[in-house]
Protein backbone atom coordinates (compact mmCIF):
# COMPACT_ATOMS: atom_id res chain seq x y z
CA UNK A 1 0.00 0.00 0.00
CA UNK A 2 2.68 2.44 0.76
CA UNK A 3 4.74 1.54 -2.62
CA UNK A 4 1.17 3.51 -3.97
CA UNK A 5 0.90 6.64 -1.71
CA UNK A 6 4.74 7.24 -2.25
CA UNK A 7 5.22 10.78 -3.26
CA UNK A 8 2.00 11.93 -2.90
CA UNK A 9 1.25 15.04 -0.25
CA UNK A 10 0.92 14.03 3.11
CA UNK A 11 -2.89 14.38 2.90
CA UNK A 12 -3.39 11.92 0.21
CA UNK A 13 -1.10 10.03 1.97
CA UNK A 14 -2.67 10.46 5.46
CA UNK A 15 -6.86 9.34 3.80
CA UNK A 16 -5.13 6.19 1.79
CA UNK A 17 -3.77 5.33 5.35
CA UNK A 18 -6.57 6.00 7.53
CA UNK A 19 -8.94 4.29 4.64
CA UNK A 20 -6.96 1.42 4.75
CA UNK A 21 -7.21 0.87 8.65
CA UNK A 22 -3.62 1.59 9.07
CA UNK A 23 -1.55 3.55 11.71
CA UNK A 24 -3.12 0.98 14.26
CA UNK A 25 1.02 0.83 15.60
CA UNK A 26 -0.12 3.70 17.99
CA UNK A 27 0.45 7.51 17.52
CA UNK A 28 3.96 9.35 16.86
CA UNK A 29 5.76 10.55 20.38
CA UNK A 30 5.52 13.80 21.49
CA UNK A 31 8.84 13.18 23.28
CA UNK A 32 10.64 11.19 20.68
CA UNK A 33 14.77 11.85 20.08
CA UNK A 34 15.07 13.65 17.06
CA UNK A 35 18.88 14.01 17.48
CA UNK A 36 19.22 9.72 17.66
CA UNK A 37 16.71 10.58 15.03
CA UNK A 38 19.11 12.19 12.61
CA UNK A 39 22.29 9.64 13.31
CA UNK A 40 20.01 6.81 13.06
CA UNK A 41 18.67 7.73 9.38
CA UNK A 42 21.52 9.49 8.69
CA UNK A 43 23.48 6.12 8.86
CA UNK A 44 20.59 4.26 7.94
CA UNK A 45 17.92 5.90 5.45
CA UNK A 46 20.56 8.92 3.66
CA UNK A 47 22.02 6.21 0.95
CA UNK A 48 18.68 5.71 -0.04
CA UNK A 49 16.87 9.26 0.30
CA UNK A 50 17.60 12.86 -0.72
CA UNK A 51 16.98 14.60 2.72
CA UNK A 52 18.84 17.88 2.07
CA UNK A 53 18.76 18.60 6.80
CA UNK A 54 20.78 15.53 6.38
CA UNK A 55 23.10 16.42 3.58
CA UNK A 56 21.89 12.79 1.88
CA UNK A 57 21.42 12.46 -1.64
CA UNK A 58 20.11 9.38 -2.14
CA UNK A 59 18.00 8.77 -5.62
CA UNK A 60 16.62 4.92 -4.59
CA UNK A 61 13.64 6.13 -2.53
CA UNK A 62 11.44 8.90 -2.67
CA UNK A 63 13.29 12.42 -2.11
CA UNK A 64 11.76 13.63 1.30
CA UNK A 65 12.13 17.47 0.65
CA UNK A 66 10.04 17.20 -2.36
CA UNK A 67 7.71 14.66 -1.03
CA UNK A 68 6.43 16.93 2.19
CA UNK A 69 7.16 20.34 0.57
CA UNK A 70 4.09 20.98 -0.64
CA UNK A 71 2.36 19.73 2.87
CA UNK A 72 4.11 22.03 3.93
CA UNK A 73 3.07 24.72 2.03
CA UNK A 74 -0.64 23.87 3.11
CA UNK A 75 0.24 24.29 6.88
CA UNK A 76 0.10 20.67 7.61
CA UNK A 77 0.88 20.55 11.42
CA UNK A 78 4.54 18.57 12.33
CA UNK A 79 2.79 15.45 13.96
CA UNK A 80 0.49 14.69 11.07
CA UNK A 81 3.90 14.50 8.69
CA UNK A 82 5.79 12.72 11.94
CA UNK A 83 2.50 10.11 11.73
CA UNK A 84 2.79 9.24 8.67
CA UNK A 85 6.52 8.98 8.41
CA UNK A 86 5.95 6.88 11.38
CA UNK A 87 3.55 4.60 9.79
CA UNK A 88 5.57 4.39 6.57
CA UNK A 89 8.39 2.98 9.00
CA UNK A 90 6.42 0.43 10.38
CA UNK A 91 4.58 -1.09 6.82
CA UNK A 92 7.60 -0.41 4.65
CA UNK A 93 7.38 -0.42 0.47
CA UNK A 94 6.70 -3.93 -0.54
CA UNK A 95 8.37 -4.97 -3.66
CA UNK A 96 9.07 -1.98 -6.10
CA UNK A 97 9.48 -2.73 -9.77
CA UNK A 98 13.16 -1.83 -10.88
CA UNK A 99 14.51 -0.83 -7.48
CA UNK A 100 15.07 -1.82 -4.30
CA UNK A 101 12.01 -1.64 -1.67
CA UNK A 102 11.92 -0.32 2.02
CA UNK A 103 11.24 -2.85 4.33
CA UNK A 104 8.69 -2.84 7.18
CA UNK A 105 9.87 -2.08 10.28
CA UNK A 106 13.52 -1.30 9.76
CA UNK A 107 13.55 0.70 12.64
CA UNK A 108 11.04 -0.38 16.01
CA UNK A 109 10.60 0.88 19.02
CA UNK A 110 11.61 3.94 20.15
CA UNK A 111 14.28 4.02 17.58
CA UNK A 112 11.25 3.88 14.68
CA UNK A 113 9.83 7.16 16.83
CA UNK A 114 12.94 8.90 16.91
CA UNK A 115 13.32 8.74 12.97
CA UNK A 116 10.07 9.87 12.54
CA UNK A 117 10.87 12.95 14.75
CA UNK A 118 13.79 13.83 13.12
CA UNK A 119 11.92 13.37 9.09
CA UNK A 120 8.99 15.37 10.23
CA UNK A 121 11.19 17.96 11.54
CA UNK A 122 13.05 18.86 8.58
CA UNK A 123 11.59 17.38 5.85
CA UNK A 124 10.13 19.77 3.15
CA UNK A 125 11.96 22.74 4.70
CA UNK A 126 15.53 22.40 2.53
CA UNK A 127 17.41 23.47 5.89
CA UNK A 128 20.98 22.05 5.23
CA UNK A 129 22.54 21.78 8.94
CA UNK A 130 26.20 20.31 7.84
CA UNK A 131 29.11 21.54 6.33
CA UNK A 132 28.56 22.77 2.63
CA UNK A 133 31.31 21.33 0.36
CA UNK A 134 33.01 24.87 -0.52
CA UNK A 135 33.92 24.80 3.29
CA UNK A 136 35.81 21.47 3.46
CA UNK A 137 38.77 22.77 1.42
CA UNK A 138 40.75 19.61 0.41
CA UNK A 139 41.28 18.31 3.76
CA UNK A 140 40.46 14.50 2.63
CA UNK A 141 39.63 13.41 6.69
CA UNK A 142 36.93 16.26 7.00
CA UNK A 143 35.71 15.17 3.75
CA UNK A 144 34.95 11.96 4.89
CA UNK A 145 33.68 12.70 7.93
CA UNK A 146 30.68 15.29 5.89
CA UNK A 147 30.23 12.59 2.95
CA UNK A 148 31.22 9.25 3.28
CA UNK A 149 31.45 8.28 7.39
CA UNK A 150 27.67 7.68 8.05
CA UNK A 151 28.07 4.77 5.11
CA UNK A 152 31.47 3.45 5.86
CA UNK A 153 33.76 2.04 8.82
CA UNK A 154 36.94 3.35 9.09
CA UNK A 155 39.05 3.48 12.03
CA UNK A 156 41.22 6.58 10.88
CA UNK A 157 37.74 8.55 11.27
CA UNK A 158 35.99 6.75 13.87
CA UNK A 159 33.48 6.18 11.79
CA UNK A 160 31.44 2.93 12.18
CA UNK A 161 28.72 3.00 8.89
CA UNK A 162 27.33 -0.22 7.72
CA UNK A 163 25.74 0.57 4.76
CA UNK A 164 28.48 0.74 2.58
CA UNK A 165 31.73 -1.41 2.60
CA UNK A 166 34.34 -1.84 5.86
CA UNK A 167 36.77 0.10 4.06
CA UNK A 168 39.44 -1.09 7.08
CA UNK A 169 38.93 -4.69 5.53
CA UNK A 170 38.75 -3.80 2.14
CA UNK A 171 41.70 -1.84 1.80
CA UNK A 172 41.01 -0.42 -1.54
CA UNK A 173 43.45 1.26 -3.70
CA UNK A 174 43.35 5.26 -4.94
CA UNK A 175 42.30 4.88 -8.41
CA UNK A 176 39.46 2.22 -7.11
CA UNK A 177 38.59 4.87 -4.78
CA UNK A 178 38.71 8.17 -7.09
CA UNK A 179 36.44 6.04 -9.39
CA UNK A 180 33.81 5.06 -6.74
CA UNK A 181 33.43 8.35 -5.04
CA UNK A 182 33.31 10.10 -8.76
CA UNK A 183 30.86 7.24 -10.65
CA UNK A 184 29.05 5.93 -7.87
CA UNK A 185 27.39 2.62 -7.53
CA UNK A 186 25.18 0.20 -6.05
CA UNK A 187 23.35 2.30 -3.18
CA UNK A 188 26.19 5.27 -3.53
CA UNK A 189 25.71 8.51 -4.82
CA UNK A 190 27.80 9.81 -7.60
CA UNK A 191 30.04 12.96 -5.56
CA UNK A 192 31.47 14.32 -9.30
CA UNK A 193 29.60 17.86 -9.48
CA UNK A 194 29.19 17.59 -5.87
CA UNK A 195 33.10 17.93 -4.96
CA UNK A 196 35.24 19.16 -6.83
CA UNK A 197 38.07 17.23 -8.58
CA UNK A 198 40.57 18.42 -6.01
CA UNK A 199 38.25 16.92 -2.94
CA UNK A 200 37.72 13.75 -4.89
CA UNK A 201 41.13 13.18 -5.14
CA UNK A 202 41.91 14.34 -1.30
CA UNK A 203 39.48 12.06 -0.03
CA UNK A 204 40.49 9.38 -1.78
CA UNK A 205 44.13 9.90 -0.67
CA UNK A 206 42.60 9.92 2.77
CA UNK A 207 40.86 6.86 2.68
CA UNK A 208 43.61 4.97 0.75
CA UNK A 209 46.40 5.92 3.10
CA UNK A 210 44.46 5.27 6.26
CA UNK A 211 42.29 2.27 5.74
CA UNK A 212 43.30 -0.65 7.69
CA UNK A 213 45.72 1.37 10.10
Amino acid sequence: MVRRVVGLGVGAVVAVLLAAGCGTGGRASSHADASNGQKLFTGTCGACHTLAAADTSGTIGPNLDDAFRGDRAQHFKQSTIQNVVLDMIRLGSGPVAGSASMPAHLFSGENAQDVAAYVASVAGLGNATSTPPSQLGTDGKAIFNAKCASCHTLKAAASTGTIGPNLDQLKPPLATIVRQVTNGGAVMPAFKGKLSPAQIQAVAKFVSSSAGK
